[in-house]
């Protein structure tokens, strides 16, 4: 295998970036059209439209899932309106259907995310729900995002909830690279690890431990701080190239198992794949000091500890088996870890991380 990397064709972040947007239509494509989350269609663009100058982008409402019936859709309409570069505003779910509709349609997308909650907006791969928000595939676009235009000021205004669970994303993007250094595997973009990914992946790492409470703590004031400013980066860029680039291991496969489970499907991406990290770091013999260390941050900022802050709140062991299953299915990343994994070690593992954190709640 060779050494590969990937990287969006431009990546600008700042306070006011969303103004950059219509030059950048004009740069790429003559027909643009804005896919949106209702708080994008409702909130952001009639304060951001009314500044920009030209003619006015149009504006699509996102149904609310990544699933094949709402990437049909689109598809006629991108068809039909004949669209020739398509802008996907919103969080990760809205971003994913950007990508896959601007590939499977072979015209450009950028990416705009209003909040900093997952790793998605500069990758080239994507994740396929059923109507019903389980996990069902991996999407692989055939290029990275042409731009990713990060306006630090909405996300700023997004609930810190989302800037959390991006930090919980962020959090498997050293862990995961690093498993897979170590083995060899396959990074996401179909080759080994180069030495700038695992850079980045350590330094997105190192960033969330300095600056993640601060950044929390301006978010929930509204404030764009220089500690925002590092975390958003870390979120979107950092963990976006490090994970791409040096791939994945068990905390996302642990994501997967779990969205199969009910109870969890009202919690965030990062939410869950922090837990994934947890048990990741149980099922791969971490140090004990390393442990303790990702514990103190998870607590420190809000992310889950155990299975009840992600909706599990009464463990059932033939019930977590399925999602130990499913987070070893044949074709999973959790199988770039160094061991031979089972569901029983996966399952363990669960077990074990909500335990220790338990154990590390105060006594009321």
């Amino acid at each position: 295998m060779y050494q590969k990397a990937v990287f969006p064709g431009k990546y600008i972040q700042g306070e006011g970036a969303l103004s950059e947007l219509p030059q950048l239509v004009t740069l790429l494509g003559k027909k643009g059209l804005i896919l949106t989350s209702p708080t994008g269609l409702d909130t952001i663009l009639p304060q951001y439209a009314k500044t920009w100058k030209g003619t006015p982008i149009p504006a699509e409402r996102f149904n609310g899932e990544c699933c094949e019936k709402e990437l049909n859709r689109l598809a006629k309409l991108v068809s039909r309106e004949k669209v020739d570069i398509l802008i996907g505003m919103g969080g990760g779910k809205v971003i994913d259907t950007a990508k896959i509709t601007a590939d499977r349609a072979g015209i450009p997308v950028i990416i705009v995310p209003t909040i900093a909650s997952t790793d998605a907006p500069c990758s080239g791969c994507a994740i396929i729900y059923s109507e019903g928000g389980v996990f069902e595939c991996v999407f692989y676009q055939k290029m990275n995002p042409q731009v990713v235009l990060v306006d630090t000021r909405i996300i700023a205004h997004a609930p810190s909830r989302f800037l959390v669970a991006g930090m919980g994303d962020a959090l498997s993007t050293w862990f995961e690279g690093r498993s897979c250094k170590e083995t060899q595997s396959r990074n996401e973009c179909g080759g080994l690890s180069t030495l700038a990914a695992v850079q980045l992946a350590r330094l997105c790492y190192d960033t969330l431990l300095a600056h993640g409470v601060s950044a929390k703590i301006a978010c929930d004031q509204h404030l764009v701080t220089p500690a925002l400013d590092h975390i958003i980066e870390a979120n979107i860029l950092l963990s976006g190239l490090g994970f791409e680039s040096s791939g994945l291991a068990s905390a996302h496969s642990i994501h997967n198992g779990l969205t199969a489970l009910d109870e969890t499907h009202s919690f965030y991406h990062g939410e869950k794949v922090a837990f994934g990290v947890l048990a990741g770091l149980f099922l791969t013999d971490a140090a004990p000091e390393e442990i303790d260390e990702v514990y103190k941050f998870c607590e420190q900022i809000g992310l889950p500890t155990t299975l009840a802050r992600i909706g599990v709140k009464n463990p059932d062991r033939n019930k977590l088996k399925k999602a130990a299953e499913k987070a070893c299915a044949p074709a999973e990343a959790i199988h770039h870890e160094a061991s031979v994994i089972t569901p029983q070690k996966v399952l363990n593992a669960m077990l074990m991380a909500d335990s220790y954190g338990k154990s590390r709640i105060p006594a009321a």
